[in-house]
């Protein structure tokens, strides 16, 4: 398909990568040096990308597919990840995570899932303000470890521009791995399947058992109908964050020489938060002249203008797969205010795939002090996701959510039924509470009962 920049010289393409320059940006980190910022991008500049754009493209097949109900997305991995926890053990153990969810989701939707990583790249997140006060002393709020430290003292939160170069190679060092244990037998279907089957000796997870039982009958069939198991050895696993800090995602946007076409090559698929989607705005801009897949998130406040008018910047020719819209209401808003917003975009013939964050919307604070979610809210967003595609005839493509492979205790419920004391057993989190290994798990196979009806 022919797109916006065929007509365009590089010289052209690049003067407009930079148009966000002269526009009003949001959530930005104060850089104290401008030298030393400068100094940091032309190192970046001059890196090997991170992802190859034929992959971007490979992806935005498949979120296509997702568009018209011939796949599901599961899009999963930390709120804000850390260099410390950029371990083989961490990043493995969200690996299997994502892996073990996704059979279960490929049973429930008799679908193909598209795995996406919140990995490799998430270090950076939008704060509600730019400092914060601890027992009288005030200091810039922590922005992700792409920019400043978390420890509460003036040197660590100085934003630094070397921590821009540190999130580049600690991107491509859980890159590696990623590629690694995905291509290197460790996603072999049949392993994944016993992972799932320990899972389900927890008595706490009894409702589940028959789909257990008929997923372990499925591939029990494939084996003795002769599948070629060697071929499901391997999966993709595409990575994703949000899109926040320009100068970093500008950095890392290279021209394609098969197409002369421009990619953010910091991970396939990047995303504009409810913060910064401002269709004026710097950030819609910027990602408006990439060829990659991207999304948006919608909160409660998003309008069918809203989503109009972001198709029209973000994907003017219309392209299958090109755009996402990742919705985050609150499960006691998205029964009202999802489905106009749905009717909207369908009534145009616009081409979204659509995905359910079900996470940012039901935060709220436990008795004891916590950042936290209830599980059963989580799931309910689900539902209500589900339940208004199905009043207006759309397709629900896909979740995103934040988890983490650990068994951490941060979000208050699941079949373990972690409660406002249990919290501080392992509160973990730089930013948000996430799921566990456990209640992701348990996630899979509730969202799978949905899917199987």
């Amino acid at each position: 398909m022919a797109t916006e920049h065929d007509a365009l010289t590089t010289p052209e393409i690049l003067a407009g990568l930079d148009h966000w320059q002269t526009l009003p940006r949001v959530q930005q980190p104060t850089w104290p040096d401008d030298d030393a910022l400068d100094a940091a991008l032309r190192e970046l500049s001059a890196t090997p990308p991170l992802v190859f754009a034929g992959e971007a493209d490979d992806l935005r097949k498949r979120l296509a597919a997702a568009q018209q109900g011939e796949a599901f997305v599961l899009q999963g991995g930390d709120c804000a990840e850390s260099f410390a926890d950029a371990t083989a053990d961490r990043i493995r153990a969200k690996i299997m995570t994502i892996l073990q969810m996704a059979v279960v989701l490929t049973y429930g939707a008799s679908l193909p899932v598209v795995k996406m990583g919140r990995m490799a790249g998430q270090y950076a997140k939008p704060r509600s303000a730019d400092t914060e006060v601890r027992d009288g002393v005030e200091l810039p709020t922590f922005r992700g470890d792409a920019v400043n430290g978390f420890e509460f003292t003036a040197e660590a939160r100085v934003p630094d521009p070397q921590r821009l170069l540190q999130a580049y190679h600690v991107s491509a060092s859980t890159l590696n791995l990623i590629r690694a244990f995905c291509s290197g037998g460790f996603a072999d279907l049949r392993h994944v399947h016993r992972w799932n089957q320990g899972f389900m000796q927890n008595k706490a997870y009894k409702r589940y058992e028959k789909i257990a039982q008929e997923i372990d009958g499925a591939i029990r069939f494939m084996s003795a109908a002769g599948v070629d198991f060697e071929a499901l050895k391997t999966v993709d696993m595409y990575s994703s964050h949000e899109a926040l800090l320009l100068d970093y995602e500008r950095a890392l946007t290279r021209i394609d020489s098969r197409t002369g076409q421009p990619y953010i090559c910091s991970a396939h698929f990047v995303w504009i938060g409810e913060r910064t989607r401002q269709v004026d705005g710097a950030h819609v801009d910027l990602l408006s002249r990439v060829r990659n897949p991207i999304g948006v998130k919608l909160g409660p406040t998003a309008t069918a203008d809203d989503a109009l008018q972001l198709a029209e910047k973000l994907n003017p020719r219309g392209e299958a797969g090109r755009l996402t819209f990742i919705t985050r209401m609150g499960a006691d808003k998205i029964r009202d205010l999802l489905p106009p917003i749905l009717e909207g975009v369908k009534s145009e013939g616009i081409p979204v795939t659509w995905v359910c964050d079900p996470m940012h919307g039901n935060t709220i604070k436990s008795t004891s002090g916590y950042k936290t979610r209830r599980f059963t809210t989580v799931l309910d967003e689900v539902r209500g996701f589900f339940e208004a595609h199905n009043q207006v005839g759309t397709v629900p493509g896909g979740l995103h959510v934040e988890l983490t492979g650990d068994d951490v205790t941060e979000c208050l419920g699941g079949s373990e039924e972690i409660d406002d004391i249990g919290l501080a057993r392992r509160y973990e989190t730089l930013v948000d509470p996430r799921l566990n290994h456990q209640q992701s798990l348990e996630m899979a196979f509730a969202v799978a009962e949905m899917l199987h009806l």
